[in-house]
């Protein structure tokens, strides 16, 4: 768990740090994912690797009166998915099960081969008898629901929630992420009988598999250089220093263009990389960058986008020519990026 010690004082903070920060992304994402402009990043995986792999995720998201049991095929059911997306849709569908089941209970995660159900079959105009699924089953043992509810429950803003608890974003963004794979989502539940998710992810053949990257030592992720930090999100940027910091970065925060290029000109000696949000008022990140270019023309920039790529390039940024990552991103992403481009 990024090389720190169990006890370590800090370790408490950290990973509330790095939950706020799910949080903070998951809003964001919610609503590029429902409108389906998220933009993937698929590869081959193992269905059973990546729910063993966020099981201690779940854990501690779980309450200590709710058993998860995993119940995995001895196949391996082999997809073709974004395995950040995956463990969204899992840590979503593990959110709610738990809040169904305020007093405790049973949630059944398991992993199997299977056809495609009757409903995929009427919903399908080409005939596709041959494809084979994966199915993700995600089951609770909660308060279950009425039909009503089930046929409202993947509209995006519908929620069962009190008002201020939850963003009604969750299963929308699963339904999205779900589709987005060729996939399909069903839901059995009846009240005071639990309910249970059901996940249809297409088979992909084993060949179509990389060899095993296990042996690779874990990236590198801290450092010492110092990073200005461009964001006019107050919480945001508050975040973004809070991670960086954690893990050894030195800090100069700037609210907007027009502030980065000043406190560029004054640092320019001491500042190691600019890490800067696209869209902001006043001068976006594109002007500011031009602006600061003329003082250092080699200075290093990551750009951070909370918008899809289109509107990024409008804005004159381009992946070919600059570093640039779709917000949201995961803490850990963001710290493997900036040692990527701070060690290249």
């Amino acid at each position: 768990d990024m090389g720190m010690k169990k006890n370590d004082p800090s370790r408490r903070h950290l990973e509330q740090i790095l939950s706020a920060a799910d949080r903070a992304t998951s809003l964001t994402q919610g609503l590029l994912t429902f409108s389906r402009k998220q933009i993937l990043n698929p590869h081959p995986a193992n269905l059973n690797t990546i729910v063993r792999r966020i099981e201690k995720m779940l854990n501690r998201l779980l309450t200590e009166d709710i058993e998860l049991r995993l119940s995995l095929s001895d196949q391996e059911p082999n997809v073709i998915v974004d395995t950040g997306q995956i463990d969204q849709v899992l840590l979503n569908l593990a959110t709610n099960a738990r809040d169904a089941m305020p007093n405790g209970g049973l949630l059944t995660i398991k992993t199997e081969e299977a056809p495609p159900p009757e409903e995929i079959l009427a919903d399908i105009t080409i005939s596709l008898p041959t494809t084979r699924y994966a199915l993700l089953t995600v089951t609770d043992s909660g308060s279950g629901m009425d039909k009503e509810t089930r046929e409202k429950i993947f509209e995006p803003f519908f929620t069962t929630k009190d008002v201020g608890k939850g963003t009604g974003l969750g299963l929308s963004m699963v339904y999205g992420i779900v589709k987005q794979h060729n996939g399909y989502i069903l839901v059995n539940s009846e009240p005071g009988k639990g309910t249970s998710f059901l996940i249809y992810l297409p088979l992909t053949p084993k060949d179509n598999f990389p060899p095993v990257e296990s042996d690779l030592p874990p990236q590198p992720v801290a450092g010492s250089e110092t990073i200005l930090v461009v964001e006019d999100n107050p919480e945001v940027l508050n975040l973004n220093r809070t991670i960086l910091e954690t893990f050894g970065y030195g800090i100069i925060e700037a609210v907007n263009g027009e502030d980065a290029v000043e406190l560029f000109s004054r640092h320019q000696h001491e500042i190691d990389l600019i890490v800067m949000d696209v869209v902001m008022p006043k001068m976006n990140g594109k002007q500011a960058y031009m602006e600061i270019a003329k003082i250092c023309p080699d200075a290093k920039v990551l750009f951070m986008s909370g918008y899809t790529a289109d509107i990024v390039l409008e804005k004159g940024i381009s992946a070919d020519d600059f570093n640039i990552m779709h917000k949201p991103v995961t803490p850990m992403e963001l710290l493997r990026k900036i040692r990527d481009i701070l060690d290249s």
